[in-house]
């Protein structure tokens, strides 16, 4: 435990790391990468040349000034971040090298500002912080490599069936080279693929949700085509697309993510997306209609158009069951998805339609997709009284604010 003197010291710290956070962070994956390029085997580039990365750690870094003297204030931010290191193969030999850099970037951004007494300070925060964190993340090990079908680290998978559902998005079912079980998984999950590229020096890690419901077979991702190929994103998803074919093999970790569907309550639910932000939501679907029958659930998912509108027949189809309730929406609808009457509604989400279509009392929200899409649900929401606790929503790539 930090004493009180170390404390008072971190918590002084916090309008320096709010106004040049991101400037520390920034300093400290150059340093880090600079003296460790081996880690860049594990982290995302995208993340790291867009500044989505830098711009989470410090949020995290700030948190944990803030509330240094309660932890467990942070501990579901710490629990959601411990899931995607234990996805990527974080081990507790990297916290060491983590800590070092960390300080040795205050230190260089703050120059004498960062006294002795506040490196120090700082120095022994971090241990407590990140043995917070190994904690945690030892019992996602255990966990993951334990359970029925499980594993530790990346297991090879092999593409049993590459699907086009639509001009931008295809579907990759994976299972397991050595035709032992896989872990179940909750809806919502994620899994990480890791890609050795051809031309490139580093391996590449990107996490996926799985688009189908558990207890299947095989694990089903489906993968959208970034623009372009010279951006980190682009090249991963271009990549998988262009690159991977049926009876290819690809190195998976184990089912992670905290952002799930609550299947003890039976309260109606849910599910808004936004473009390939449906793909957890599809998973939560089809859970729904296998072990809750009775539970009414609402789809509503938005898209440019038609084109670019993934697994609309498997929704098509599972909405001619009684307890769900489908919504399509099309800000740039084609001529032909006029003519077919392919969407609901054309344009945005508004708080407007969702008060008149919805069932805002009772429900659960669970929503992903551009973060111009899920700031406006989320601020609608809370405008018609939803609580926070039945709100749900998951980032694709480091935690971000809805609130901004």
């Amino acid at each position: 435990m930090l004493n009180q003197k170390t404390i008072e010291i971190i918590k002084s710290t916090v309008p320096v790391l709010e106004k040049h956070g991101e400037t520390i962070t920034t300093r400290f994956y150059q340093l880090m990468f600079g003296n460790h390029p081996e880690l860049l085997n594990i982290f995302n580039h995208a993340n790291q040349k867009q500044g989505r990365q830098q711009k989470a750690l410090a949020g995290t870094v700030y948190a944990a000034a803030m509330y240094i003297d309660n932890l467990e204030a942070i501990l579901p931010v710490v629990k959601q971040i411990a899931h995607k290191h234990r996805s990527l193969g974080i081990k507790p030999e990297h916290y060491p090298i983590v800590g070092k850099h960390l300080l040795l970037a205050i230190k260089d951004v703050l120059g004498e500002a960062a006294t002795d007494e506040i490196i120090d300070a700082w120095g022994q925060a971090y241990a407590v912080i990140a043995d917070a964190f190994i904690s945690v993340e030892a019992e996602m090990y255990d966990e993951a490599a334990n359970k029925q079908g499980g594993w530790d680290g990346f297991r090879n998978f092999v593409v049993d069936r590459k699907v086009v559902e639509s001009d931008v998005i295809t579907s990759f079912y994976l299972m397991p080279k050595d035709n032992r079980g896989i872990a179940d998984f909750i809806p919502g999950q994620y899994i990480s693929i890791k890609l050795e590229i051809v031309g490139e020096k580093y391996t590449h890690i990107r996490q996926y949700s799985l688009s189908d419901a558990p207890g299947k077979d095989y694990y089903r991702i489906s993968v959208k085509r970034e623009a372009g190929t010279v951006n980190p994103d682009g090249m991963v998803s271009n990549y998988l697309h262009d690159g991977v074919n049926v009876g290819d093999v690809l190195k998976v970790s184990a089912p992670a993510g905290d952002f799930v569907l609550d299947t003890e309550k039976n309260t109606p639910v849910v599910l808004l997306s936004g473009g390939v932000g449906l793909t957890p939501m599809m998973s939560m679907l089809k859970t729904v209609v296998e072990i809750q029958p009775e539970r009414s659930v609402t789809f509503v998912h938005a898209a440019a158009n038609g084109n670019v509108h993934a697994l609309r027949g498997e929704v098509e189809d599972l909405s001619e069951l009684e307890n769900v309730t489908s919504y399509f929406y099309y800000d740039s609808p084609t001529e032909e998805d006029r003519r077919n009457n392919r969407f609901d509604v054309e344009g945005y989400v508004t708080r407007e339609w969702l008060k008149e279509k919805l069932s805002i009392k009772d429900a659960d929200f669970y929503f992903c997709g551009p973060v111009p899409f899920m700031k406006t649900v989320n601020r609608s929401l809370l405008e018609l009284g939803v609580k926070d606790g039945r709100i749900h929503f998951e980032f694709f790539g480091p935690k971000g604010n809805l609130e901004e």
